[in-house]
């Protein structure tokens, strides 16, 4: 039996209409792809330059299938043209997967230079993380008064599990804006896995400024130390994640001495040196980024360069410090990644184990697609990463930190 070929004729032949039609789907696949190389200058474009890297393994497969349906039809001059538009569309979409295997081998050397390798990825919480399965969530459960206001958090465990690690987390939103149920693959991910994940809420800028935020947060967190085991959660066992200005918060409460006792603490592009962000600000600057700093604090650098250096994780830091995780993009226009360079040095200068996992193609905001690209490699390193603390196994508990906690 012969292999099926496909009848030329019927290309030869393509309607008028149909070449243009294939010339305008290599146009906006060509509008698409560049957004893999070219940062988006105003906030309406921001989200190509977030999804589109993200999505170009299925872009890119797509580009390619109508620059083969072009070329077919090549007897239309448009059809012709769309072939080559759609061809180098496909070539430009291909780069993030083209990068893939070189920044795994970094990321992999980096974690193993830090102590944090596979060995222990599967052995979390020995009595129920072996066998993964599905989660169910606790929401709007009351932790305590922000402000007058109830204070709330999402929790998210497996039936029968106990004495697992407690994994917090907290959510974006450039302080003005978000809510606990955010994020809710990456919860589920982590609590299918062994944790209790308790997604935290807090007050919003401009009606609630610094400190109020790490204020909810600590909050919170007094609250999971006593109720955490009524979720199955072992609270002496704790891991903070945050993103963006999240993030922020999740590392302060991380560093502050006086607070509980942290394991770890994961950052997905968080802000960490605040006044340097105001002064330096991103090219392009889709978000303002001095806007959002002088909104969640009341003013700028000279105005209010407490409020600046309290609100900066970085200010924190020592021998004490938790293992970090750092995840940023390096095509990120809202927090730049060399604070997160700076930040990384700084603990490995004082003795914290740190690793900066730096995806070259990703932008702010990645995981906002959690099955895209970027999204997968953070979830996969940061379960390495947790994995690879022993104060969040059985047989480690950290101790509690009883030195002043500055403000």
């Amino acid at each position: 039996m012969s292999g099926w070929t496909p009848d030329r004729r019927a290309w030869t032949g393509l309607p008028a209409a149909g070449a243009w039609g294939l010339l305008a789907a290599a146009l906006f696949l060509a509008f698409l792809a560049m957004w893999v190389v070219t940062p988006a200058p105003v906030y309406a474009l921001l989200p190509f330059g977030v999804a589109v890297p993200e999505l170009s393994p299925l872009l890119s497969a797509l580009a390619l299938a109508v620059a083969a349906g072009a070329w077919l039809g090549r007897s239309r001059r448009p059809a012709r043209i769309a072939a080559v538009i759609s061809l180098g569309a496909a070539v430009l979409l291909a780069l993030p997967v083209a990068q893939l295997p070189a920044a795994v081998r970094r990321f992999d050397v980096s974690m193993a230079a830090a102590g944090f390798g596979a060995a222990r990825l599967n052995s979390v919480n020995p009595t129920s993380a072996t066998a993964r399965g599905s989660s169910s969530v606790r929401r709007g459960v009351l932790v305590g008064d922000a402000g007058g206001a109830p204070l709330t958090a999402d929790i998210y465990a497996r039936d029968g599990v106990h004495d697992a690690p407690l994994l917090v987390q907290i959510y974006g939103g450039a302080w003005q804006r978000g809510r606990p149920g955010d994020d809710e693959v990456f919860a589920r991910y982590f609590a299918a896995r062994g944790y209790v994940v308790a997604a935290i809420d807090y007050r919003h800028a401009p009606a609630s400024r610094w400190p109020a935020q790490i204020d909810d947060v600590r909050t919170a967190l007094a609250w999971l130390g006593v109720h955490g085991p009524e979720f199955g959660a072992d609270p002496t066992r704790l891991a903070l994640v945050g993103r963006s200005a999240g993030a922020q918060l999740a590392l302060v409460a991380a560093y502050q001495a006086g607070a509980p006792a942290v394991a770890g603490v994961v950052s997905f592009y968080g802000p960490v040196f605040l006044a340097d962000g105001w002064r330096e600000p991103p090219r392009p600057d889709p978000l303002d980024t001095r806007s959002i700093l002088e909104t969640y604090l009341g003013g700028t650098p000279d105005q209010v360069p407490d409020r600046y250096a309290a609100a900066s994780p970085v200010t924190y830091l020592s021998a004490q410090s938790p293992p970090t995780l750092l995840v940023y993009g390096r095509r990120d226009h809202i927090v730049e990644v060399r604070f997160a360079r700076r930040l990384e040095a700084r603990l490995r200068e004082i003795g914290v184990p740190a690793v900066l996992i730096e995806i070259p193609w990703a932008e702010h905001a990645f995981d906002l697609l959690p099955h895209g690209l970027s999204a997968r490699v953070a979830f996969t390193y940061t379960e390495r990463f947790l994995a690879g603390l022993p104060a969040l196994h059985a047989d480690a508990r950290p101790v509690a930190d009883a030195r002043p906690r500055p403000r």
